[in-house]
């Protein structure tokens, strides 16, 4: 006969970590690299624009 091995295991509940809350200089941080980033693709988008699409026109 099958023997239920259900009753033998208990439940495990993962173990949650402690984690701290962001700190301002660290937000700031991750919002200048966001933004120079967009500004790059900015410049990049505007060159190509400039660069090899205006001289067809």
């Amino acid at each position: 006969m099958k023997e239920s091995f259900s009753h033998d295991l208990d439940t495990v509940k993962p173990d949650r970590k402690e984690t701290d809350a962001p700190t301002d200089s660290s937000i700031a941080a991750s919002n200048a690299i966001k933004y120079t980033a967009y500004i790059m693709l900015l410049f990049g988008f505007l060159y190509f624009l400039i660069a090899y699409l205006a001289p067809m026109l």
